[in-house]
């Protein structure tokens, strides 16, 4: 094996094959170790996080990491008629997210509210699709994401 430097890459590296995390630019890494880990294990313990009434009501929509203009902030989509009820689990949720990263993880929480109505037209959009296979899979994807 023999060492070459390049000049466009920012390590050296060895001529062949590299591994898959060395082939994303440097500000994707970033993304993914931070923000993107922390979104994602959010969305998979949303339930133990808020608890099952909450959670019936309302989903993690996205996460801003802080930087020096802003803190790090949780939008959570809220159904209409239930926002007062997260208002005042604002802070229960923030040490409970803290707590669970182990981390001062989020600073501010968002609230957006939305209608129902999403339902029907994702049921509107699998009707009218034409193959069953790919009907019934899209019908038991939809009943997975109303789980979790």
């Amino acid at each position: 094996m023999q060492f070459k430097k390049y000049t466009k890459q920012r390590n050296g590296s060895i001529q062949g094959l590299r591994s898959f995390k060395d082939t994303l630019p440097k500000n994707i890494k970033k993304f993914i170790s931070k923000r993107g880990q922390i979104y994602s294990e959010t969305l998979n313990n949303w339930k133990h996080i808020v608890g099952e009434n909450l959670f019936k009501v309302c989903y993690p929509k996205s996460y801003k990491n802080s930087n020096k203009f802003g803190v790090s902030t949780l939008t959570i989509m809220v159904r209409r008629g239930n926002e007062v009820d997260l208002e005042y689990s604002k802070k229960e949720i923030i040490t409970r997210m803290n707590i669970f990263f182990e981390d001062q993880v989020v600073e501010k929480i968002k609230l957006t509210s939305f209608n129902d109505e999403r339902k029907i037209i994702v049921k509107d959009i699998i009707s009218n699709v034409k193959n069953e296979k790919i009907k019934k899979s899209l019908l038991e994807l939809t009943k997975v994401f109303k789980e979790k």
